[in-house]
């Protein structure tokens, strides 16, 4: 009797090694291949408790969620001949679990695969576009390319690259001073034309507002010319209606006025006593 209840532990205790060596689990975030004497035997990617046989069968549980891949900037060419330091990094995951692990089994080897690619990738892309569209809002479209070439590469390893961005681009240390100094040559350069053509522009304004000062000026003087004449015209017709009333008065007055402006302050005049000058004087009027 107690043999025999030895021997149901015995077995109850192989039942329950045999049963954990072939029960296992996978969880959400995984999926699974279930391998028999390294062949492929079925491909698990729903989440749950799962059988395998014994001892032939071995399973290899693999990453479902999105895995990120970053490492250290490189040098790059764009297509200007500008040198620049990228730093760059992706997204990727595992959509045909059995192909990657034929193609590359590891993550490890995986990343080492993608670091090529997508460095190859971002060579292709930026050789045929220049600096300047690599700092500018063309950015994102470079890296949709890039994106686009890595995963014609990596499909045969059962992977996706979901997202490829460019974290920063810088140059050289070593060319930054050439840049700097080509840059300020250019503003210099610029500068210098935006003062020939204000200077030249300013040539023309001044020209042009001393050409209207002229014609300005001109039409002034004919206009008070004008005005000049008529009032000389005029005078002349007052001076020849009084002189037409009162001749005698006129010239009265006329004498009058040439003695105002002859006898000024410390004027000499030297006269005979028969001088016509002297007439009016003469006369008492």
């Amino acid at each position: 009797m107690k043999d025999r209840a030895l021997m149901i532990a015995a077995l109850a205790i192989l039942l329950m090694i045999g049963i954990s060596s072939s029960a296992f689990v996978v969880n959400e975030w995984e999926q699974a291949l279930v391998i028999e004497l390294g062949k492929h035997k079925r491909t698990i990617k729903d989440s749950g408790l799962y059988f395998k046989m014994p001892l032939t069968q071995t399973v290899v549980k693999l990453e479902k969620r999105l895995l990120e891949y970053d490492v250290d900037p490189k040098e790059l060419f764009t297509g200007d001949r500008q040198q620049v330091v990228v730093d760059n990094y992706s997204r990727w995951k595992i959509v045909d679990p059995l192909k990657f692990y034929e193609s590359v089994r590891t993550e490890s080897a995986a990343i080492t695969r993608l670091d090529d690619i997508i460095y190859s990738a971002f060579r292709e892309v930026l050789g045929k576009h220049s600096l300047k569209e690599l700092i500018s809002e063309m950015r994102s479209e470079l890296c949709e390319k890039a994106l686009e070439l890595s995963n014609e590469k990596v499909s045969d390893f059962g992977i996706e690259v979901v997202d490829v961005r460019i974290k920063r681009a810088d140059l050289p240390e070593e060319n930054e001073q050439n840049v700097f100094a080509r840059m300020i040559t250019e503003r210099e350069r610029l500068a210098k034309k935006f003062r020939a053509e204000g200077e030249e522009e300013a040539r023309k304004i001044r020209s042009l507002a001393e050409k209207e000062a002229r014609v300005i000026a001109a039409q002034a003087k004919k206009e008070s010319e004008i005005i000049r004449g008529q009032g000389d015209a005029e005078s002349t017709k007052i001076y020849a209606r009084a002189y037409n009333q009162d001749p005698e008065f006129y010239r009265f007055v006329r004498q009058l006025e040439t003695y105002k402006k002859t006898f000024q302050p410390g004027t000499k005049i030297v006269l005979t006593p028969g001088s016509e000058f002297l007439k009016t004087l003469k006369s008492g009027r």
